[in-house]
């Protein structure tokens, strides 16, 4: 994979991994690459410096690395995401939000210490490998691309 650091045409920049520079040119020709702060396809490549190691160059790399590529998606895509915020959207408005709390109130529900509601929140990845390992049934909801941004 290559690493490429790429600025649109209103000069924001943003980072993209891509299998050789040959796809990196035929995304961008195609207009599958853009600009994820203002959509733009128009992009290019930014200057490359070697990767040499200092306080500046770190934080620059840490703040880049915070702003991703966006693919423009196929109609398949587009449909298959528009459905994952549908049922996201259905979730929040029907069910309750528990924040960190999530495991504990879903065992609360599966001992009979409450009656079952929806519930949503956080779990740590421990939280969730116990509440699976307990037979808890749950299921995570959708990760969008405008969670990550």
């Amino acid at each position: 994979m290559i690493h490429y650091t790429l600025i649109c045409e209103a000069e924001h920049d943003f980072e993209g991994w891509f299998r050789s520079s040959g796809d990196f040119d035929a995304q961008v020709a195609k207009g599958l690459v853009a600009c994820p702060t203002c959509g733009s396809a128009r992009v290019r490549r930014a200057l490359m410096a070697p990767n040499v190691r200092s306080a500046k160059a770190r934080d620059e790399r840490e703040e880049a690395s915070k702003r991703q590529a966006v693919m423009l998606p196929d109609p398949a895509q587009k449909m298959m995401l528009e459905a994952m915020r549908e049922i996201r959207k259905k979730v929040t408005e029907n069910a309750t939000y528990v924040g960190d709390r999530f495991a504990e109130e879903a065992r609360r529900m599966h001992h009979g210490e409450v009656d079952h509601r929806g519930i949503y929140g956080e779990a740590t990845s421990d939280e969730v490998s116990a509440l699976t390992e307990e037979g808890i049934e749950f299921q995570p909801l959708p990760v969008l691309p405008e969670d990550r941004n």
